[in-house]
């Protein structure tokens, strides 16, 4: 776990060392049902669990509350929404679950960006094979049992197969979709099962004293050096994790023969041991001292002098934690004696874990409900750039939507879509649809990617009023333009698919984003191939509607603002500076007079010329990029007008 740490915090990188922790853990149970079946005893799973359990939740809930309590202190309000969801996630040990649905890249190399809980992937895995092993303990050994089989032999023919069905999975999934891969249980049990045909194989293997001694140093040198040597991006926990595991293997096994020059009388020594003590708080702390640490002092990477207070400060905390909070629980025995007991212990674990993420919870839902109250009159978002409008704003009125919940104020068209619509199977999953009825002359369809996405929340009211029906056909990051290759053969799939559909089913409309702006600069271009996606959707009788891009950021905005104040001049940048002096739709459109519409909601996003993150008491951006939903829907009315000046009624 020290491994772990210093690559974490100094390299950035990944060393394999949380490899070898999954693998050791199955290596040590595996030993410990062995070692109760050679005693006889027999297994009663539920207080198994319960045991187990007791030992694991004090340290991680107090780790999880302490983060929580540190986040709402050092982290910017726009962040805490996410440290309550993975805290409750890490709580539950389905961490890795979630990182994967929110497809997660844990070679990220700006850790400031990273959840404080996201080292609980690997917690989360453990804690899923602490249930599932046992129950393939007890099953094979009723198996056994029956066949009058020796249970040894039984295991290890078991973990054998489980080991080959999941390394190949692993491989053929990490090579598929490797963000997806590191957090897969069933792309990680091959660890846990190489550990456990180790504990079942240990007593039976001889090895001389020299290939102990090679064995063991050279073990370890592989372990260090594996993530140095090796870059692992793309590649973990395919076959490449066996470098480390197995080297962690050659370990175990040199400190059954090595003698006294080998490496177990290193590890075995008092300062090792007494690191390895505190291991497990350390790992539990380090990742979310590191986090918290660069999001405070806005920083991408540690650098020397941080990441070493960032160490000293996890080891202390570590040490801390397992002197005052594990150890003692370990010794009380009250838990161990009824099962209720042991219930009580767990639950009461949960619960330190859980009351601080349900308080903030209620905090920021009471002070949402209060803010919405007032809403009207005080967020206008960008009603107040309407010279007639008649501001009545408090002077204290709080910004919309309340910060905790910027980064997921986001907007999604209430429906899927219907049968007479006749979306393809390719894109039924993604197709959305307000809930109008109408006619294909009265049909919007909004394509592209978020960017398109985002002005759902202007559009679907102006639809709605006007009685058409508007259709979402969208991917994140995917431009639409068919005729372009994108480098993404997903994103190339999707549009093929995109356009075929509206060739064979021409709507009235198409809505799309017709310039990309660029980060913080004011290279703006044109949508790529959009020359080409106009002339095919005209030909259809479709006129295409393009707005313009909105500036993109370098920083998070929605984080500026919560840290610096509505106001602070940190939050705003000239127009200038991040997008092309002249609209590049504009001399486009004056060459695409036929059934093609340019709209420019510029001076919306950056009024006189400076774009700002909070306009009418609202923010304006959830991200770096992305506008949020309630500063979208304020944009409605002045939309509408707009399309109809156009002649689009």
């Amino acid at each position: 776990m020290a491994l772990v740490v210093l690559y974490h915090v100094w390299l950035g990188r990944v060393s394999g060392g949380v490899d070898v922790f999954l693998m050791v853990s199955a290596f040590l149970m595996t030993g410990q049902f062995v070692a109760r079946h050679r005693r006889g005893e027999r297994t009663h799973l539920l207080r198994h669990w319960l045991h187990v359990f007791r030992r694991l939740l004090p340290a991680a809930a107090v780790t999880i509350a302490g983060t929580v309590i540190a986040a709402v202190i050092f982290l910017p309000a726009t962040r805490w929404g996410d440290v309550l969801r993975e805290g409750a996630a890490s709580l539950g040990y389905v961490e890795n679950w979630l990182l994967q649905s929110d497809a997660v890249d844990y070679y990220a190399q700006d850790h400031s960006l990273a959840s404080p809980f996201q080292h609980f992937w690997s917690l989360s895995i453990q804690g899923q094979i602490f249930i599932l092993f046992p129950l393939v303990f007890v099953a094979l050994g009723a198996f056994a049992r029956r066949r009058g089989l020796a249970y040894e032999k039984v295991l290890t023919v078991g973990f054998a197969a489980v080991f080959a069905a999941s390394f190949a999975f692993s491989v053929w999934f990490t090579a598929a979709d490797q963000v997806q891969a590191y957090f897969s249980l069933p792309a990680r049990i091959w660890e846990f099962a190489l550990g456990s045909l180790l504990a079942l194989a240990i007593d039976r293997v001889r090895i001389g004293q020299g290939a102990a001694l090679v064995m063991g140093w050279g073990g370890v040198a592989s372990i260090v050096a594996c993530g140095l040597v090796l870059d692992v991006q793309g590649l973990f926990p395919g076959a490449i994790a066996l470098w480390p595991t197995l080297s962690a293997v050659a370990v175990i096994l040199a400190a059954q023969h090595g003698g006294r020059f080998g490496v177990h009388q290193v590890l075995a020594s008092k300062p090792l041991r007494k690191l390895g003590d505190i291991s497990y708080g350390l790992y539990l702390w380090h990742w979310p001292v590191l986090v918290i640490a660069l999001t405070w002092r806005q920083r991408g990477e540690a650098g020397w002098l941080l990441g070493t207070l960032a160490i000293l400060v996890s080891v202390l905390l570590a040490w801390a934690t397992i002197r005052f909070v594990d150890t003692p629980w370990r010794a009380w025995r009250w838990p161990e004696l009824r099962l209720r007991n042991g219930f009580a212990g767990v639950a009461a674990c949960v619960l330190v874990g859980v009351a601080p993420i349900a308080a903030v919870q209620g905090s920021v839902q009471t002070t949402t409900s209060q803010v919405e109250a007032r809403a009207a009159v005080d967020n206008p978002g960008a009603k107040a750039l309407d010279p007639d409008y008649d501001d009545k704003a408090s002077s204290t009125a709080s910004l919309i939507p309340v910060a905790q919940k910027v980064p997921t104020d986001w907007y999604g068209l209430p429906k899927k879509c219907s049968s007479d619509l006749k979306v393809p199977d390719s894109l039924a999953s993604v197709c959305g649809m307000n809930a109008v009825a109408a006619s294909e002359a009265k049909t919007i369809v909004v394509v592209g990617d978020s960017h398109s996405e985002q002005w759902m929340a202007a559009l679907e009211p102006v639809a709605e009023q006007r009685g058409e029906r508007v259709v979402s056909l969208l991917k994140g990051g995917c431009i639409y333009a068919p005729t372009t290759k994108s480098g993404n053969p997903d994103c190339d799939a999707f549009n093929a698919s995109v356009a075929a559909y509206l060739a064979a089913n021409p709507p009235g409309t198409v809505f799309m984003v017709g310039t990309v702006a660029a980060a913080s600069s004011p290279a703006e271009t044109l949508s790529p191939g959009l020359d080409a996606v106009v002339a095919a959707l005209t030909a259809k009788g479709s006129t295409v509607v393009a707005v313009r891009d909105n500036p993109r950021f370098t920083f998070n905005m929605a984080d500026c603002v919560a840290r610096n104040g509505a106001s602070s001049p940190k939050c705003s940048a000239p127009q200038s500076s991040l997008l092309a002096p002249k609209n590049p739709l504009a001399d486009f459109a004056a060459a695409h007079r036929q059934h093609f519409v340019q709209i420019d909601m510029t001076d919306l996003l950056c009024p006189g010329g400076v774009c700002h993150g909070v306009i009418g008491n609202t923010y304006v951006y959830l991200d770096d990029n992305h506008v949020t939903r309630t500063y979208s829907a304020s944009m409605a009315t002045i939309l509408g007008q707009r399309l109809s000046a156009a002649g689009l009624t």
